[in-house]
């Protein structure tokens, strides 16, 4: 494995950041991830755009997105495998013990490893806690993710692979790492960003390939849907056949069904749209 580290490619053993460094003393860091195929990223022109506005909203400088394309080129060519996850971490760099930031420049860190092809269906928990829609990093993609590991945890715990967040209205907002999709008497809904969610990339592009509506929508929606699937940048679109103790037969159904076709098709057919 080759990581690119502030300005280079390293190898795993030389690849070192500070003990100080903000993104591991205080989770003061932002990042994306880039599914890759045979080398090649999926949708990154976005992804870039993305990290730099998760940047701006934490009041970090703003990323070089020529540096940042560098080392995305730089990684995979050097590690090249069929199915990649390409992940890109942008972090306040060393600072003081604390919540003060250092002066020195912030760090960049972009790694791929391979990964593994989800399956077609998943099942799904709801956790007790909720998304803050009102929160100072709603929206941002940061390294602030002790909320999604514990809630992620408990999903495993029960036997499912996501665990679903409501906000603090009770409105279905999110996965730890996906988007939500549900379909009501045939129509396709997904929360829409006022509910705390993050803006995904794969969520806007299903959104708008497949005629899915923005709706605000109670957490009890995941009892009346015919359909629920996620998407995310790996899993792209993913049914569910099982929420809490609610088993859906038939998972994928026809709305899902042709949602991951559209996907695949346009995705393959437009790497950067």
């Amino acid at each position: 494995m080759r990581i690119w580290l502030d300005g280079g490619l390293r190898d795993v053993d030389d690849a070192h950041v500070s003990v100080l460094d903000h993104g591991l003393t205080v989770g003061d860091g932002v990042f994306e991830t880039v599914k890759t195929t045979d080398g090649t990223p999926f949708a990154l022109t976005r992804h870039v755009e993305r990290l730099a506005r998760s940047a701006r909203g934490l009041g970090l400088p703003e990323p070089d997105p020529d540096e940042v394309r560098r080392a995305c080129a730089a990684v995979t060519a050097a590690e090249p495998v069929p199915l990649g996850r390409l992940r890109i971490t942008y972090t306040g760099g060393p600072s003081p013990l604390g919540s003060d930031r250092g002066d020195v420049r912030p760090t960049l860190v972009v790694v791929l490893s391979e990964s593994p092809r989800r399956p077609d269906t998943t099942a799904v928990i709801t956790v007790p806690w909720t998304r803050n829609e009102r929160g100072a990093l709603t929206g941002l993609k940061t390294t602030s993710y002790g909320e999604n590991v514990l809630a992620l945890s408990r999903a495993h715990e029960q036997g499912a692979g996501e665990a679903l967040f409501a906000n603090t209205r009770g409105r279905l907002c999110e996965g730890t790492g996906t988007n939500v999709f549900v379909v009501l008497d045939g129509e396709l809904h997904t929360p829409p960003v006022e509910s705390g969610c993050l803006a995904g990339i794969t969520r806007a592009l299903v959104a708008e390939w497949c005629g899915a509506r923005e709706t605000d929508l109670p957490l009890d929606a995941l009892e009346r849907a015919e359909e629920v699937f996620l998407t995310s940048s790996l899993r792209d679109v993913q049914a569910v056949h099982r929420v809490d103790s609610r088993e859906l037969p038939g998972a994928p159904g026809p709305v899902t069904l042709k949602a991951m076709r559209l996907f695949a098709e346009r995705s393959a057919a437009d790497i950067d749209p």
